[in-house]
């Protein structure tokens, strides 16, 4: 792609005596929506190194309610891989994911994640809900942090996330 649209950036910025930080940029995306892009991500690395490797990206298709084999894994991990290095970094993971958000499909698709917090089928995902999934993703979140991204994502005040909320926090046109 010449003009390099549609792509993003990465830059490293350095302040004195900071160690550099890699912002990514993204046409259309605010630096909030990449961080929290980025906080999706970071979920999916549980060692912390920054890639998902195939073990990582394995847990996480299975928390998400994936039959998955080896095989599977290889091709999703191969689908994403631009670099050929067999894991996903973040750059990797923010393509596929604003690629995701833009599709016909994304709605059907986000429906279908929603389905997975809200196993106990009652069209809203709860703090019992959220705390179960971060549970099976291998995440340690505290009940505050839990409740923030309840909060966060919860526009009608009644403590639980429904179809629309969800579907808006994940394509990003409410941000609170």
């Amino acid at each position: 792609m010449a003009s390099g649209l549609g792509r993003s950036r990465a830059r490293s910025v350095a302040g004195l005596g900071a160690p550099a930080k890699v912002v990514y940029e993204r046409p259309g995306l605010s630096s909030e929506e990449i961080e929290e892009l980025h906080e999706a991500f970071n979920l999916f690395d549980t060692d912390g190194t920054g890639e998902i490797d195939p073990q990582e990206l394995k847990q996480a298709m299975q928390s998400l309610g994936y039959d998955v084999k080896n095989q599977m894994v290889y091709q999703v991990l191969e689908s994403l891989d631009k670099d050929g290095d067999k894991r996903i970094n973040f750059n990797e993971f923010l393509d596929m994911m604003t690629a995701r958000m833009s599709s016909k499909d994304s709605r059907e698709d986000i429906m279908k994640v929603f389905r997975l917090f809200d196993d106990d089928n009652k069209g809203k995902i709860s703090l019992d809900n959220l705390r179960r999934v971060a549970r099976e993703l291998g995440e340690d979140m505290n009940e505050e942090e839990l409740k923030e991204m309840i909060t966060r994502a919860d526009l009608d005040g009644d403590g639980m996330i429904n179809e629309d909320e969800f579907y808006n926090i994940m394509t990003k046109k409410t941000f609170q």
